[in-house]
């Protein structure tokens, strides 16, 4: 992928799309999408532990059969609704605008993405939580982790050559662990706070 910047962090090899789906049914990809926004709103609106299947099927306008023979319970839609938000996410990385996406310079694109994590992580916390600490070091196994280091290691190698970009790339990630944003978050600290404390620490390591 070229963009005005010269290399940029990844490429559609070398960033891999998080669990892509098979190819669908248009009619099958909208009852999808419906019940995933029916998810996501309920989630946010209750917990995730306060909301029932027959809930979301209401809320989606569909047959609880529907959902269920989708997603098969409860956990397995909210896994399906984080891999969307993440595959959302990858998407403007890949093709979107800068400095999110490519033609930026690499610092200001490692800052846009912690920021659009930050966005993402805030609003589906309890999903993250429970996907990271599934069992002892699971955040480091998912593949979402690994496709984020990936991407901000290319970065890092653009902006300090001089550093050891896979620790620093880990170094970056380690403030956007689940469990310790619902702390910060539960001490007080706005999501603003995050973001700007997240940015600061970037920008102080890439571009001393």
């Amino acid at each position: 992928m070229d963009d005005s910047s010269g290399p940029q962090s990844v490429s559609q090899r070398q960033l891999p799309v998080v669990d892509t789906p098979r190819p669908e049914r248009a009619d099958a990809r909208r009852n999808r999408l419906r019940v995933l926004e029916a998810a996501d709103r309920l989630f946010t609106q209750h917990g995730v532990k306060n909301v029932s299947l027959d809930a979301i099927a209401a809320e989606a306008g569909v047959g609880k059969g529907t959902v269920f023979r989708r997603f098969g319970d409860r956990a397995g839609l909210a896994v399906a609704l984080l891999d969307e938000r993440e595959q959302e996410l990858q998407a403007k990385i890949l093709t979107g605008p800068p400095p999110l996406g490519p033609g930026a310079p690499a610092v200001d694109r490692v800052a846009a993405f912690l920021t659009a994590y930050l966005d993402l992580l805030d609003r589906h916390v309890e999903l993250f939580m429970d996907s990271e600490n599934a069992s002892d070091g699971a955040r480091y196994r998912i593949g979402s982790y690994n496709l984020w280091h990936r991407h901000l290691s290319h970065l890092v190698e653009q902006s300090r050559p001089d550093l050891d970009a896979d620790h620093t790339a880990h170094v970056l990630l380690a403030p956007l662990a689940a469990d310790l944003h619902q702390a910060l978050r539960d001490r007080g600290f706005s999501l603003d706070r995050l973001k700007t404390g997240s940015e600061a620490l970037a920008r102080a390591l890439l571009t001393a």
